[in-house]
């Protein structure tokens, strides 16, 4: 019909029926669609004008016949096009099509087709009608998406509501390793079944059900075995998927974790060892921190050994990165070394002095146990690969380190056996220089104790001595201390330290202590001039050292006897005031308003010597800085500590008066040596 036929032309007089045909013919209108009537009896194939024009034909040289309508036909669609048709006719069915026609300026345009196949009373195909329209633009634009979408290089699929493929860019065929006429129409599901169930489902059904874009990122098994970075986001007819294989930056990223994790380790491993040795901690607690520091970042779990000084090889320390098997590789630890065989991998290391790597421990050692519990607690660790690395120093190998790492962990790389060697190399000098400081302090230790006697027991007092070193080697030094008794009867006490921390200065205080016992142990000579001789003799012998010191003299006269008293005579050079703690419980500290100088400073500097007479039952307590100074203790407050738990604890015997004072001021351990003499006077009778 043609829209400007009147209403006495169409045969209808109902103004609200021809409003429907005109709202009708205008919606055909504006939309392009042209319609058409194919007789299957008498041949005869009627078009309107607008399919006329979309073919490139005019009403005058339309012939009105299928022939006509095939000659436009796209040679490479022609053949689909007209099965489409026939397949119709056939069926009594509908007919869908998209194809290319060739006009005779030879333009090419896309035309869409639709229609169904009408039948007569006996059920054959009478006539076909249906309509077109071109899809030229549509087909256009649609290339320059494709265009775009294809020029990309980040992968591109669409999916529609039944998750079927209906567009996938070459980027995808590459990155899902399959080719387009694979995917497309195919269900997502189905072709990649691991998504099921994975944060690929999760995010593609929430973005389809939410409406709202989904961005993450997810690791797809082999045969893919990549991970990806995802936005997946709602359309009308499904859903678009863009997605960037992202596994180089993964691995690069957790390449760049593991090494700062290693270079940290390094670090620790480091400060672990020292600070365990240098704190009195022994090796087998710092192995222990250190086998807890090297997992999970080298292995999953492992094992520290040491070889003794008879050459025996022991399981110091041990660990796992899950705190259910800690007991088990402990258990391991204890009963590995008796059964392994003699070419065990950290055996081996052991006598080559080399790195292996073993890439099956389970076949390499698991096999060669014997059976029994050793093999059942190897089995139930179950490891696969490891690292047996030597510990060696200074050409001499003191233990070894195995590391080990269970299933579904790959094995340790270059770089992961480059820092196992490191950490090795670090522990093996840390132990090796503990062992040598500790030869050192012990050798030092060995020299002051020689030098320092046991104390002399007069019947009229108790006296007690006391010598600890700190548990840093390099505080051994030149702490002393000295007691005897001269030819006529006084008691001499001495309390010394010599300035430095070192083997020389243990030299030095025993050259010290040496000239004052021989300055001293005369009669008539006092506690100031003993200090005045001993700088001079410094001078003169050209001892280039200084030292702290502080002498006492107890003597008695009969008339002090009968009267229950005695004199302490002292002179301080520098040192720590010694501290007196009387019978009625007060502590006094023998301190002077302007002290002396310390030994080695001016040897002709005046020395005072002081008296104070105390009753029988009195004591007396010289002692070195160590006990009342430190880092976390300044000197003054520390002789207030000390004098406040003499006045506390005074009541006990001497000996454990000596020892209790010291638990009390340095209950965390010492940090530098401590020498102290204690005297009690007895009550008379």
């Amino acid at each position: 019909m043609s829209l400007e036929q009147s209403p006495t032309e169409t045969g209808d007089a109902d103004p609200e029926a021809l409003a429907t045909r005109l709202r009708f013919g205008l919606a055909i209108d504006a939309a392009g669609i042209g319609s058409f009537d194919w007789d299957l009896v008498t041949g005869r194939l009627e078009w309107d004008d607008r399919l006329l024009e979309i073919f490139g034909y005019d009403r005058a040289s339309w012939p009105g016949t299928i022939e006509a309508f095939a000659e436009r036909l796209h040679p490479d669609d022609a053949t689909r096009t007209l099965e489409a048709l026939q397949h119709a006719i056939d069926t009594q069915g509908e007919y869908d099509a998209e194809f290319r026609v060739v006009l005779p300026t030879r333009e090419t345009r896309w035309v869409q087709g639709r229609g169904r196949a009408l039948a007569d009373e006996a059920g054959r195909s009478v006539r076909l009608l249906g309509a077109g329209y071109d899809t030229t633009e549509h087909r256009r634009a649609d290339a320059r998406v494709a265009r775009v979408l294809e020029s990309m290089n980040a992968a591109f699929f669409a999916l529609d509501r039944d998750w079927r493929f209906t567009y996938v860019n070459g980027e995808a065929e590459r990155v899902l390793q399959r080719p387009r006429g694979d995917l497309l129409g195919g269900d997502i599901w189905a072709l990649f079944p691991a998504a099921l169930g994975s944060d690929f489902e999760v995010h593609y059904r929430g973005a389809a059900a939410t409406g709202r874009e989904r961005v993450f990122e997810a690791y797809y098994p082999a045969p893919l075995d990549a991970w990806y970075e995802v936005r997946a986001w709602p359309v009308p007819d499904g859903l678009s998927v863009y997605f960037l294989d992202v596994t180089e930056r993964r691995a690069a990223e957790e390449r760049a974790r593991a090494g700062a994790a290693r270079l940290a380790l390094i670090a620790e491993v480091g400060a672990v060892t020292g600070e365990t040795l240098s704190s009195g901690g022994g090796e087998g607690a710092a192995l222990q921190r250190l086998a807890e520091a090297v997992v999970p970042v080298l292995g999953d779990w492992v094992i520290v050994s040491l070889a003794g000084p008879d050459g025996r090889l022991r399981d110091v320390g041990s660990w796992h990165t899950d705190p259910g098997q800690r007991a088990t590789v402990a258990r391991y630890a204890e009963l590995r070394l008796a059964a392994l065989p003699p070419d065990a991998p950290v055996l081996r290391a052991l006598a080559s002095g080399r790195t292996l790597t073993v890439a099956d421990v389970g076949g390499t050692v698991g096999r060669a146990l014997p059976p029994g519990e050793v093999s059942d607690v190897f089995w139930t660790l179950d490891p696969r690969t490891g690292v047996t690395l030597p510990l060696v120093a200074r050409g001499r190998t003191l233990g070894a380190l195995s590391l080990y790492r269970s299933a579904g962990r790959p094995a340790p790389d270059d770089d992961d056996v480059a820092t196992a060697q490191e950490v090795a190399a670090r522990i093996a000098l840390a132990v090796d220089n503990a062992r040598l400081y500790e030869q050192q302090r012990r050798l030092a230790e060995g020299l002051q104790r020689s030098l320092l006697s046991a104390p002399p027991a007069p019947d009229a007092a108790g006296i007690v001595v006391r010598y600890r070193p700190a548990m840093e080697v390099a505080q051994v030094g030149g702490d002393w201390y000295d007691a005897f008794v001269q030819p006529s009867g006084p008691t001499v006490l001495v309390i010394g330290d010599v300035v430095g921390h070192d083997t020389e200065a243990a030299a030095a205080m025993g050259q010290l202590r040496g000239l004052l016992r021989g300055i001293a142990y005369r009669d008539g000579v006092g506690p100031a001039q003993v200090l005045s001789d001993l700088d001079a003799a410094m001078e003169g012998l050209g001892m280039r050292t200084m030292a702290t010191a502080a002498v006492a003299q107890v003597e008695q006269t009969p008339e002090q006897r009968d009267a229950g008293l005695t004199t302490l005579r002292w002179s301080n050079a520098g040192h720590p005031p010694p501290l007196v703690l009387h019978t009625d419980g007060r502590v006094e500290a023998l301190a002077a308003e302007r002290p002396d100088l310390m030994l080695g400073v001016d040897p002709a500097a005046r020395r005072h010597e002081r008296v104070l007479t105390v009753r029988r039952g009195t004591t007396l307590l010289l002692y070195t800085d160590g006990l009342v100074e430190g880092r976390d203790l300044p000197l003054d407050e520390g002789i207030g500590r000390l004098a406040a738990a003499l006045a506390d604890l005074g009541d006990q015997p001497l000996e454990r008066l000596c020892d209790a004072l010291i638990e009390r001021l340095r209950p965390e351990g010492l940090q530098d040596d401590i020498a102290l003499v204690a005297i009690r006077l007895r009550p008379q009778g």
